[in-house]
């Protein structure tokens, strides 16, 4: 399973750390940060079942940052038609 994170973690340093916490409280998860994106994005993938989001964002805020859970978003083809 692979769940998407909107954050506002802004630094190299500040992703590594949490990676370092998350790798350490969460075993098996692979996480990662696009903080490139708009949304400066945490990707967590896990093999083993379920992702436990509610403890990722309480962790997340416990370190003083925020995160929530981005929203999947279905592209209807044919909306995107034009007449």
């Amino acid at each position: 399973m692979v769940e998407i994170f909107k954050t506002n973690v802004e630094s190299n340093d500040q992703a590594h750390l949490l990676i370092e916490q998350i790798n350490r409280i969460f075993t098996g998860y692979q996480a990662s940060f696009d903080l490139e994106d708009c949304d400066r994005i945490l990707r967590i993938s896990f093999t083993e079942g379920m992702v436990q989001s509610e403890c990722l964002i309480r962790l997340l805020h416990d370190f003083g940052f925020y995160a929530e859970i981005l929203a999947d978003e279905i592209i209807n083809p044919e909306s995107m038609m034009y007449s």
